[in-house]
């Protein structure tokens, strides 16, 4: 089963519709943006930044959990430079893009050590790669994942598990679409492909991270050439 989180909107949706349409068994969870009527028996509501909702959550779902890939697409943003920063909301980042994250995995964990298979894909960003200017609160969580990656691979790669990050450019879906127009004109002329990356190609490298196992512990840049 395919579990994908925060799939509701933007790029979890897209790839909830995705999967669904190329025959996968998936489930989403969903907390501010409730999913289409048609679906919501695939949906759960869940505030993955809360354990106790999450390991309830899997305990519900439990007897449907065989051959994991867990998806961490839920996530929020709060922009503000450091010294005028509302410290609540900055901490909500965190809770929400990497504690929820880990909750997630946490849970998922020995289900997926006990059957021998597992795959786990987290979503970080380039804005944590280049520096943007009142993004500490988004840049943080992202880069977090990357450490956090890394050590629970080594933890359960004899398990038949990997896990990995992929490390996001620009799409034409999800949290750009808050952005001005002339900041997205400009951003455009940043990167060399000279557009916006296609959701398409967030499904095929999932798809791609999923089919192989030797993959583990990485951090791959899908980003356009950006970097």
């Amino acid at each position: 089963m395919i579990l994908i989180t925060g799939a509701s909107r933007g790029i979890g949706r897209f790839l909830f519709n995705t999967f669904r349409q190329n025959g996968w068994d998936v489930h989403g969870t969903f907390n501010q943006t409730k999913p289409e009527e048609e679906y919501s028996s695939l949906f759960s509501f869940v505030d993955v930044s809360d354990y106790s909702q999450v390991s309830k959550f899997i305990g519900k779902i439990r007897s449907q959990l065989t051959r994991i890939v867990l998806i961490n697409c839920a996530g929020t943003n709060y922009n503000s430079f450091a010294h005028k920063v509302d410290i609540t909301q900055w901490e909500r980042v965190i809770k929400v893009n990497l504690v929820g994250s880990f909750n997630m995995i946490a849970s998922l964990l020995p289900i997926m050590r006990d059957e021998g298979y597992g795959r786990i894909i987290n979503f970080a960003s380039v804005v944590g790669q280049v520096g943007v200017p009142g993004t500490s609160a988004y840049a943080a969580s992202k880069t977090g994942l990357w450490g956090m990656t890394k050590s629970i691979a080594v933890e359960n790669a004899s398990k038949g598990i990997t896990i990995n990050c992929l490390n996001l450019g620009y799409f034409d879906i999800g949290m750009i679409q808050d952005v001005p127009e002339r900041y997205r004109q400009q951003l455009k002329k940043e990167i060399p492909t000279g557009k916006f990356g296609d959701p398409q190609s967030i499904f095929n490298a999932v798809n791609f991270l999923i089919d192989t196992e030797y993959i583990n512990g990485a951090n791959l840049d899908l980003n356009g050439a950006f970097l």
